[in-house]
């Protein structure tokens, strides 16, 4: 180079064949409208585009389901079993079919494709489902099916499980879980969707941070209620029902829980600290020795940091009267709650009836799972082969432990499992990660390309199973 000359810039990569075929695949399975189904048994129209999207997969991977022992627990689950050459400590990997809906008028929620035509555009592909969670699930069986062309045979067994209902609490992966209790099955390691590689997610940080869940949060949802005697809307009382819990509602978002930095987020925050700008350098440095200061920053950051050291109750449901002049004889919102690792639905709930202090707001749970046990990190066999993975396919990644701030299937792994994490190996910038459930869900084919180089390079690693599976049986 001449001095006194610019460098031209690199020009863009080329997606690898991998990336493009993987592309292709989620593009065509976004097309097939999986949306999770209402409680209860499956309607015809349901189970037919579910038992469609089964046969997609089985076209799509033709090697994985030759290879696999099939089983459907629940609603549209898919269970598989690819032997090893040892049935003790398996590996169990996790993904969900299953998306949320999209509105009708789709367009003016402000979605610039099609949600659901799988659009290849811009080096990305467009629709829901991308990102949660039939991008994850994609790359795990490109990854898989490319090893069994290449000659490839597990170690040990490797379980693959596919939600059908995910989003409305996995009732299939309760199933499939049961199943795999009643026979002795104790997965030695679990993957399901949780984490990223994130971009723009910590202050300072330049370098993508790939965040593993080592545990995630509780969950509960809350009705509050509140009764009276109703009317004509022409003599209103001084107090009405919806005044009454509006206030109630008023008085939660005045009264946040009480913030504390859990273990894992000490290890995130120091794991992060080498890399973020010098006078926050020295602060997370220092972490676990600054928690009281780090609670009192944290929830000032965004929401993200925020809800990482609270519990946190989003106000999701409103509903009164069933008319425009007739005055509500009951009143009811629902409150979703998720609970901080070290905390518990019941301390949830008594704070927020101290925080309303009205007897007339009742509180009734009506589903409540505890947060999930922390999984090994640091030294742990596991987490060194999920890291060796990341340093694989995102050198530049900085990999930390997170408690995850949504729920997954995972959590109702965790009696039967000593090790689960969640973590999806995708590149995801912070638009990409808020269109999550939103408008405008897309995942670069690069990270596509990425996420196969990921799970190949976990499948193969020392850990989880050698290429040549006589160097280990650990």
């Amino acid at each position: 180079m001449r001095l006194g000359k610019r460098a031209s810039a690199a020009p863009p990569l080329e997606p690898s064949p991998q990336a493009l075929a993987a592309a292709e695949h989620l593009a065509h399975l976004v097309r097939i409208p999986t949306v999770t189904p209402p409680p209860g048994p499956l309607s015809e129209a349901d189970q037919a585009l579910f038992t469609v999207y089964r046969e997609e997969l089985e076209r799509l991977y033709p090697r994985v389901f030759a290879a696999a022992e099939v089983e459907t627990p629940g609603r549209a689950g898919l269970l598989l079993r690819v032997p090893g050459q040892f049935a003790e400590r398996p590996v169990l990997l996790m993904a969900h079919q299953d998306v949320v809906p999209v509105p009708a008028d789709w367009a003016a929620e402000g979605w610039e494709h099609p949600p659901f035509d799988g659009v290849i555009s811009g080096g990305r592909v467009h629709g829901r489902g991308t990102l949660d969670d039939k991008g994850a699930m994609v790359v795990a069986l490109e990854a898989l099916e490319s090893l069994l062309t290449d000659g490839w045979s597990p170690l040990r067994d490797l379980y693959l499980f596919f939600g059908g209902d995910e989003e409305s609490h996995g009732a299939a992966a309760v199933e499939a879980v049961s199943l795999l209790e009643e026979r002795g099955v104790e997965p030695w390691m679990v993957l399901d969707e949780g984490g990223a590689v994130a971009t723009e997610a910590f202050p300072t940080l330049r370098r993508p941070m790939a965040v593993i869940g080592a545990s995630e949060k509780g969950l509960m949802t809350l009705r509050l209620t509140v009764e009276s005697l109703g009317g004509h809307a022409s003599t209103p009382p001084r107090e009405s029902a919806p005044g009454i819990l509006a206030r109630a509602l008023v008085a939660i978002e005045d009264h946040p829980f009480p913030a504390a930095v859990h273990d894992v987020s000490i290890e995130m925050l120091e794991g992060v600290a080498p890399h973020v700008a010098r006078p926050m350098r020295g602060l997370l440095k220092r972490a676990g020795r600054r928690r009281a200061v780090l609670a009192r920053i944290m929830p000032r950051l965004g929401p993200e940091l925020a809800a990482m050291v609270r519990t946190t109750a989003a106000i999701t449901q409103l509903e009164g009267s069933p008319a425009q002049n007739v005055l509500a004889t009951r009143a009811t919102a629902v409150i979703n709650v998720r609970v901080a690792v070290g905390s518990s639905c019941d301390e949830a709930v008594e704070h927020l009836r101290g925080a309303i202090d009205d007897p007339r707001v009742a509180i009734d749970v009506v589903e409540a799972s505890e947060p999930s046990p922390v999984s090994p990190t640091g030294d742990d066999a596991r987490w060194r082969a999920l890291g060796a993975a990341i340093g694989e396919s995102y050198p530049d990644a900085v990999t930390v432990p997170y408690i995850m701030l949504a729920a997954s299937d995972a959590r109702h792994v965790a009696r039967i499992s000593p090790a689960v994490y969640r973590f999806s190996p995708l590149a995801m910038d912070k638009a990409q990660r808020e269109a999550i459930h939103g408008p405008n869900e897309n995942v670069e084919i690069s990270a596509l390309g990425a996420g196969v180089t990921f799970y190949r390079a976990l499948l193969t690693g020392d850990a989880l199973g050698p290429s040549d599976p006589a160097r280990s049986r650990d």
